[in-house]
């Protein structure tokens, strides 16, 4: 499987956390553009028996320092890797597992954050994640601005 030795650190990582490794996460796939994580209702359920949106939030946040982290080991690049700031929308309660799909934001491009953070030490890129309904249609959006910095 492509990827399965970083995709090992990264879940390794995950589980060292320990807020998240009660989160039950895994690494449901990952394809080099968008990395997608799972984690079970029954862990994130909410006095209305839907998914919690610190969970959701906490979910989109790890996706989307996941999937930088992944693109930085594979250009060789060790970095710190920091979310910024960022924005979300809860548009439709989730009754089912959470789903996270995180990805570049329009308009970034990994080669651009790449370049720039060998040149000047630091860079920064906007990232997008969602968490979909089982039915269609999305029940939570995210995007930020995610910052890596070298490490001397």
């Amino acid at each position: 499987m492509p990827h399965s030795d970083a995709l090992q650190r990264l879940n390794h990582h995950y589980q060292s956390m320990p807020p998240v490794a009660v989160m039950d996460l895994r690494i449901a796939a990952y394809d080099g553009r968008r990395l997608q994580l799972h984690a079970p209702l029954a862990r994130h359920v909410n006095d209305k028996g839907c998914a919690f949106g610190g969970s959701l939030a906490s979910m989109m946040t790890l996706a989307s320092w996941g999937l930088v982290s992944l693109q930085l080991e594979a250009a060789g690049i060790d970095a710190d890797v920091f979310v910024a700031d960022s924005q979300i929308r809860y548009l439709a309660p989730l009754f089912d597992d959470i789903e996270v799909g995180a990805e570049l934001g329009a308009g970034e491009d990994w080669a651009t954050f790449i370049a720039t953070l060998r040149q000047r030490g630091r860079a920064r890129t906007q990232l997008v994640a969602k968490v979909p309904l089982p039915a269609g249609g999305i029940a939570t959006e995210f995007t930020a601005r995610y910052v890596a910095i070298a490490r001397r």
